[in-house]
């Protein structure tokens, strides 16, 4: 197959790919004690995509044999003819196509299905037979793998896994007032197959003792006052922020509709303290949550610098943005599906940690607050983000308080992180999300925790 596709891709005279690649999913949810969902799915195809004088001719099909590739090869360059004949822009190939390579050394592993679904009902049972008095429960569980092989006519060539897996438990519990408070987390895992972080449920006990600790610390907790307060945000809405509200903005095709990073560059939209880097597949010396080596255009993948000591240094780019821009591309043209073209996404988002100890920055803070965990967050291209907060704490006098009701935070990104003035010494990095920008992608991202100033809401 891959003699055949090298040879086919000889024939078209400008740049070409062809993807095929293989997704497995699997899920598992068990609520109140019944399984109510037990899925396991897999899809396959191949797609194949041409460029020619500024339009792209794109197109897949659900089989992945040779007459698959010769089919999808022909109509995307039959589509980029046409789409060229109809709207011709006169510009010249795309620079920056390489050569690079990147074959995975290990191979898939496939998880068992009842696995699942007996570790799901055991930590289900746990929870029930320890804390009885919950209003409701439920426990999930994800595991999934992304098989891709990419061929490109400049004979870039990579094959890549991209197996993760994570364990995701919700609890609530009524109030004396009658309302209901509810937490949710994700426990384990990461870039990887499910063998690799669970042996037993037992070993996620003590984690779920916290959990439901901190829930019931919930239960009797206030209402933050409305307002600009002085506040900790810890790692995981960091890496929020990260990618929410900076980085998207600096998407170059966002960037090119009018996001506010594009009137933004070479100038200081924060603190000096801040440095935010997306990743390609080490981050902090060490193996990012989700590495990335060769993007699906073929480019190979590298550090994209965002913001430099406070300065906004850079976007993230396909070989098209970067073209325009005059720079160098570093791999952040992604796909999701075979059926997908490749867009402008990030990889492994992050703040840079600072030097401060978490104590420390609590202790500094006389009237403030703790901001532990999110749920959710939207930002848009102008920066402006708001974001759920599921669990805090009051800070008083530089001591943690009582622990906060839901509430939400909200603000202008190059706002608020020009307020920073304290950053911690540890990462903590957020890898079971999706990004939703047109398709579905995994992401992740993360930070330290960051002392600053922020609008928080009250009641």
């Amino acid at each position: 197959m891959e003699d055949f596709t090298v040879n086919l891709l000889k024939n078209i005279p400008s740049h070409a790919e062809v993807r095929q690649q293989t997704a497995r999913t699997r899920r598992v949810s068990v609520v109140g004690g019944n399984l109510v969902s037990n899925m396991s799915a897999v899809s396959k195809g191949v797609c194949a995509r041409v460029y020619k004088n500024g339009v792209w001719g794109f197109a897949s099909k659900s089989a992945a044999d040779e007459r698959a590739v010769k089919e999808v090869l022909q109509a995307a360059n039959e589509n980029a003819i046409l789409l060229d004949s109809r709207k011709p822009k006169n510009i010249p190939e795309l620079l920056g196509a390489g050569t690079s390579s990147y074959v995975e050394k290990r191979g898939f592993v496939e998880t068992d299905q009842k696995l699942l679904v007996d570790f799901a009902r055991e930590i289900d049972e746990y929870i029930v037979s320890k804390y009885p008095s919950l209003s409701s429960r439920s426990v999930g569980i994800a595991s999934s793998c992304i098989e891709k092989t990419l061929h490109t006519s400049e004979g870039a060539y990579g094959y890549q896994l991209f197996p993760r897996v994570y364990i995701m438990i919700s609890m609530s519990a009524e109030t004396s007032d009658g309302d209901t408070v509810e937490l949710f987390d994700v426990f384990g895992g990461g870039e990887g197959y499910f063998t690799d972080y669970y042996s037993t449920p037992d070993k996620l006990y003590p984690d779920i003792d916290v959990m439901y600790n901190k829930l019931m610390q919930k239960r009797e907790g206030v209402f933050p006052n409305a307002g600009e307060r002085l506040c900790i945000i810890d790692s995981s809405l960091a890496g929020m922020l990260a990618h929410e509200a900076v980085g998207h903005t600096v998407e170059a095709d966002l960037v090119l509709s009018g996001s506010v990073a594009a009137s933004n560059l070479g100038k200081q939209v924060a603190s000096p303290l801040i440095n935010l880097t997306d990743f390609a597949n080490e981050a902090f010396g060490k193996k990012a949550p989700l590495p990335v080596y060769i993007d699906d255009e073929g480019t190979k993948c590298e550090d994209a610098v965002i913001i430099k000591d406070g300065v906004l240094a850079g976007y993230m780019n396909n070989l098209e943005s970067a073209m325009h821009f005059g720079v160098k591309p570093q791999g952040n043209a992604r796909a999701y599906s075979f059926s997908d073209e490749p867009l402008i996404r990030m990889r492994n988002t992050a703040i840079h940690p600072g030097k401060d100890k978490l104590e420390d920055m609590i202790a500094s803070v006389d009237d403030g607050y703790y901001l532990v965990n999110t749920q959710n967050g939207q930002a848009d291209t102008t920066g402006e983000f708001m974001f759920g907060i599921t669990m805090g704490y009051e800070i008083k006098n530089g001591k943690i308080g009582k622990a906060l009701r839901d509430t939400t935070i909200s603000g202008v990104a190059f706002n608020m992180l020009k307020t920073v003035d304290m950053l911690s010494d540890g990462i903590t990095w957020d890898f079971a999300g999706y990004c939703g920008k047109k398709q579905p992608m995994p992401v992740a991202m993360g930070g330290p925790a960051i002392r600053c100033k922020v609008n928080i809401g009250g009641r």
